[in-house]
């Protein structure tokens, strides 16, 4: 039976190779994926999935105006699709979340989306999850730890101080390095932890 499947977790805990390895394991079995991305994200090119090891996929860009429901009923019909994957699942709406419960539901395919559960204020990241939260069949965390040791469970942003930042934007494309993951306990204190301490100070060093 088809379900709707939602996989996250904090950054930097493996969730994009994940999705490309499930990708690889469909195809590499005769399956037809469709793979969905956000615009948000082009660091590596519009319509590119690329993990932090390297390995990368072309992807259908989802623009928030688009139905997903409909396009992927369009290409079932043309051929049989075996599974639909979604990157950032945290970068659509409300609505197209609902359209992938419809897609399980009435074509009977299965749906796995990824993405950030929760955003650097310690709130659902969007509606967009709020209604995965809701609506998905099945959970599974892609598990990070924290510098202490502990399941990484929150995302704290910080400045160029190391100070945590608590307010402003959610979304900071490309600022992957004013972000860590953490557990509760030094989410709520600030705590970047040594690595990322060692990383400003060699940021500092090299711009003097």
């Amino acid at each position: 039976m088809a379900k709707l499947h939602f996989l996250y977790s904090v950054m930097n805990a493996g969730k994009t190779t994940h999705l490309l390895q499930v990708r690889h394991n469909y195809i590499e079995n005769g399956g037809h994926v469709l793979l969905f991305t956000s615009p948000i994200d082009d660091r590596f090119g519009v319509g590119k999935v690329r993990s932090r090891i390297g390995i990368e996929a072309d992807a259908t860009v989802l623009r928030k105006d688009e139905a997903i429901g409909a396009i992927v009923a369009a290409e079932h019909a043309r051929k049989k699709v075996t599974a639909v994957l979604i990157d950032e699942v945290q970068f659509m709406t409300a609505e197209q979340v609902r359209q992938l419960a419809w897609i399980v539901d009435e074509l009977g395919i299965p749906v796995m989306a990824y993405g950030l559960k929760n955003n650097v204020y310690g709130t659902l990241f969007s509606e967009a999850i709020q209604a995965m939260m809701a609506l998905a069949d099945d959970f599974q965390e892609i598990k990070q730890l924290c510098h202490c040791g502990r399941k990484a469970t929150m995302i704290l942003k910080f400045d160029p101080n190391g100070e945590a930042v608590r307010s402003g934007p959610v979304i900071e494309v490309g600022g992957e390095s004013r972000y860590v993951s953490v557990c509760r306990p030094h989410w709520t204190k600030g705590d970047i932890g040594p690595a990322a301490r060692q990383l400003l100070a060699e940021a500092v060093a090299a711009a003097e």
